[in-house]
């Protein structure tokens, strides 16, 4: 690893073999949203924080993200089937803390609905994505979950989206202006 020089900013170089708590570090540096995955029945909903979500394809209409084997939603998603990718708001940060660690919040003790195929979606969600199961993927310590979105909705249009960023979680402090459309090719 290089060490940094006097009065500069921190180098950072790491062949391999690459330590897992820097790999997380710099992962830190790609700023992501912050979302709380649900699923399971009325009466058997968990949920859980998750940042490893993207979009894969629009047609067919599909997203991934990454879920610890340990976690206790895994069972409950391959149980279900499905499950629903809720983008939290700004000011949904206890939110994401309360669902982040092993004793978390429970679905049933905060505002939700249902989805039209019974998942369980948190109402104050700036949108939400449900999403039948398609097929999971080794992925290391994780497993890599892709979905068939089957429904969405933006009941909290304008809010700003809750953001994670070098370990922190925090609000955009303004609306980008001038946005250039990102093309996919």
């Amino acid at each position: 690893m290089s060490a940094p020089s006097e009065g500069s900013a921190e180098i950072l170089h790491q062949p391999e073999p690459v330590e897992g708590r820097l790999l997380r570090n710099v992962c830190g540096l790609f700023v992501t949203g912050v979302t709380v995955i649900t699923s399971g029945e009325e009466g058997r909903s968990e949920g859980t924080t998750v940042n490893s979500f993207t979009s894969v394809s629009l047609d067919p209409p599909l997203v991934l993200f990454c879920l610890h084997k340990a976690s206790r939603l895994r069972t409950v998603i391959d149980e279900a089937g499905s499950f629903v990718v809720n983008f939290l708001a700004g000011p949904q940060e206890p939110l994401a803390r309360a669902f982040a660690g092993k004793d978390t919040a429970a679905v049933k003790d905060v505002p939700h609905h249902h989805s039209a195929e019974g998942m369980p979606v948190l109402s104050e969600a700036l949108a939400f994505l449900a999403c039948r199961l398609e097929s999971e993927f080794d992925g290391g310590d994780h497993t890599i979950f892709v979905g068939r979105v089957v429904e969405l909705g933006v009941p909290r249009e304008h809010q700003e989206p809750l953001i994670f960023f070098r370990g922190s979680l925090g609000a955009l402090e303004e609306e980008p202006r001038g946005a250039h459309p990102i093309f996919d090719g």
